[in-house]
């Protein structure tokens, strides 16, 4: 499929499937090889990065634990620029290594909201991994640690993301037709 719509807006195919796997490629052998022996803690933030959370783990080689969150700061296609917590972190965190799985980063303020609250439990060092990076976006210091494809500062769906909690399931990206 080329285009496909969810509810009132059509969407253009721009990122195959192929290219959103081989950029998880490239993040797994960075993350091995700076983890490798070691257990982290991969905390994947929900809803949108557990298509990508499920991909990377099935590559990492060491030790580790998986966990989730769940936080919330989109309505429809912008941000609300407030960031909710909808389920909260449940491990003890202290001098662990953590990485956090991001679908995507665009105006960054969700990803320095979590970093910022992550640290008062002092874990021994927090990464962040993120699938997709809108570099024009930013609006915040935060840079993350592996970064599968940066993109344009389109509004996407697919491959976890969603358009009013529709389009997640589909395996490639596609981007809004305005």
């Amino acid at each position: 499929m080329d285009i496909v719509r969810i509810h009132d807006r059509e969407f253009k195919k721009e990122i195959p499937h192929d290219r959103i796997l081989g950029a998880i490629e490239r993040i797994s052998e960075a993350v091995n090889k700076d983890y490798g022996d070691s257990s982290p803690l991969f905390l994947c933030v929900l809803n949108g990065s557990f298509m990508f959370a499920a991909e990377l783990l099935k590559l990492y080689k060491g030790p580790c634990e998986i966990s989730f969150i769940k936080l919330s700061s989109y309505t429809g296609t912008s941000t609300t620029e407030e960031v909710k917590t909808v389920i909260g972190l449940n491990e003890e965190i202290a001098g662990r290594d953590i990485i956090i799985l991001e679908d995507i980063i665009d105006s960054g303020i969700t990803i320095a909201h979590l970093v910022d609250d992550l640290t008062k439990y002092k874990p021994q060092s927090i990464r962040v991994a993120t699938l997709l990076l809108k570099p024009d976006a930013v609006r915040t210091g935060i840079q993350p640690d592996y970064v599968g494809l940066e993109i344009p500062n389109d509004f996407i769906v697919g491959f976890g993301l969603d358009y009013n909690g529709f389009g997640r399931n589909l395996k490639d990206i596609y981007k809004i037709v305005e």
